[in-house]
C-alpha cells in the first residue's frame, strides 16, 4: 500500500469520528427514520433457537465486599488463564452487568440496562464461544437480555476444534483459546440508525466501550481475568454465529477465564519487547 493511500485511509478514519455540526450544509432538511415516524426496529434480537436456559439471578454469594476504588484498581488485562473453569452463576453475573435489562422505557421504546448507551438504543448483541463453564456444553451461545437467558446455537465438544476456532476468530491469538469463554459483541446498525440516522455511527464505539469496561470491572470483582480484543476475523466470527455481515456484524471480543497471582510473571512476558527495545 502506498503512502498516499495510507494517509487517505487515516483521514477517512479520523473524519468518521468527528461530530457533525447542526449547521452542516450536507444535513439541511435531513430527517431520521424516527422523525419520519417509520416503524421502530426491535429492541433486541429474537431467540435464534428453542434452546433457552434460564440463568441464575441470585448474586449475593459472589459479592466480595470490595468498594469501587478497590475493584477499579484491580482492573487489568489478563492473557494467562488457569483453565480451571467458571461457574454458571459467574457467567450469569458477567452477562447481567454488561447487557442486563433493568426496565423498559415506555411500552417498548427503549431498554434501560446496566450500561449507558446513546438514546438507550443498545445496538449490541452478545455471543459466546464457551469452553469451560459448569453446566454448559462447549459450543456457541447467544444471550437473551430481555429474559436473562442463554441459548445454545450449536455444540462443539471437540476441544481441539473449539480452541482452534477461538484462536482463528481472534486473528491467531492462541493465548485467548485458553480462556473459559470468549465474548463476541455484534452491532445491529439500524437500532441506532433509526433514531440517529447519519449521525449514528460515531458514538457506537464509545457505547461499546461502556460494555467492555463493565465486563472488565465485573471480572475484577469476581477475581476473574479478561482482555479486550480488537483484532478479530470478522467474516469468520459472523459466520460462526450466523450473522449476515451487513445488518449485523461482529465488532469486538473479550476473553474471560480464571487467573492466579503466580502467573504475574507470565503476564509480563507479553511486554518483553518494551525492555528489549528500550521503549
Amino acid at each position: 500500500m502506498d503512502e498516499k493511500t495510507i494517509q487517505e485511509l487515516i483521514e477517512k478514519g479520523r473524519d468518521s469520528l468527528k461530530a457533525r455540526l447542526d449547521n452542516d450544509p450536507d444535513a439541511d432538511g435531513y430527517q431520521t427514520d424516527q422523525e419520519k415516524k417509520l416503524p421502530q426496529p426491535p429492541l433486541v434480537k429474537a431467540a435464534m433457537t428453542a434452546n433457552a436456559l434460564d440463568l441464575p439471578r441470585s448474586f449475593e454469594s459472589l459479592r466480595s465486599g470490595d468498594d469501587f476504588f478497590t475493584v477499579a484498581m484491580k482492573r487489568k488485562s489478563s492473557r494467562v488463564y488457569t483453565q480451571e473453569g467458571m461457574s454458571l452463576l459467574q457467567l450469569s453475573y458477567l452477562l447481567w452487568l454488561t447487557q442486563g435489562v433493568k426496565e423498559i422505557r415506555g411500552k417498548s421504546y427503549a431498554t434501560l440496562r446496566t450500561v449507558p448507551c446513546g438514546g438507550a438504543r443498545h445496538p449490541f448483541e452478545c455471543y459466546m464461544l464457551v469452553q469451560k463453564v459448569e453446566g454448559l456444553t462447549p459450543g456457541m451461545y447467544h444471550y437473551l437480555p430481555m429474559t436473562h437467558q442463554l441459548e445454545q446455537l450449536s455444540s462443539l465438544e471437540d476441544s481441539a476444534a473449539l480452541r482452534e476456532l477461538m484462536g482463528q476468530s481472534l486473528c491467531g491469538q492462541q493465548w485467548a483459546a485458553k480462556s473459559d469463554v470468549v465474548f463476541y459483541w455484534s452491532f445491529v446498525p439500524y437500532r441506532s440508525e433509526w433514531r440517529y440516522g447519519i449521525y449514528a455511527h460515531r458514538m457506537i464505539m464509545a457505547d461499546l466501550g461502556h460494555v467492555g469496561e463493565n465486563l472488565y470491572l465485573a471480572c475484577a470483582a469476581l477475581g476473574l481475568g479478561t482482555c479486550g480484543i480488537g483484532a478479530i476475523d470478522r467474516p469468520l466470527c459472523d459466520k460462526t454465529f450466523g450473522l449476515d455481515g451487513q445488518e449485523e456484524f461482529t465488532l469486538y471480543a473479550q476473553s474471560v477465564g480464571t487467573i492466579r497471582p503466580e502467573d504475574a510473571g507470565a503476564e509480563k512476558d507479553f511486554y518483553k519487547f518494551v525492555e528489549e527495545q528500550g521503549l
